[in-house]
């Protein structure tokens, strides 16, 4: 044996040689595709309650229901700042209208940032 060090870079053969770590900018491509999937899965699941509630009011649900209790009180949240823009005589095409606006730009909105993310 000899008191020799071994030479930069060796690596003993029972252990698997060492990969640099991930490159900066493919962390940072990661981390903003998982920004756009989280951004698009919000803007998917507010469109969808605020379509749900559409659909459960036009079907004439129960109103007493804790589920379409819950689903319209999501709804008025996500939709506050479209309330009555449209007034129209008629209740179904009113609600189509003051809750379909809201999901298409959450939708529109959502994606759109996500597309943007995914480009970066």
């Amino acid at each position: 044996m000899s008191n020799i060090d071994p030479a930069p870079g060796y690596q003993p053969y029972d252990q698997p040689p060492q990969s640099p770590g991930p490159d900066r900018s493919v962390r940072r491509q990661h981390t903003g595709r998982r920004a756009a999937l989280t951004i698009c899965t919000i803007a998917d699941i507010a469109a969808a309650l605020l379509g749900l509630w559409i659909l459960l009011f036009l079907l004439e649900a129960n109103q007493a229901n804790v589920f379409v209790e819950f689903v319209r009180g999501a709804a008025d949240w996500l939709a506050w700042w479209s309330q009555d823009i449209f007034t129209m005589d008629t209740e179904g095409l009113r609600v189509i209208l003051n809750y379909g606006l809201p999901a298409v730009m959450y939708l529109l909105i959502g994606h759109g940032i996500a597309a943007r993310l995914n480009r970066a």
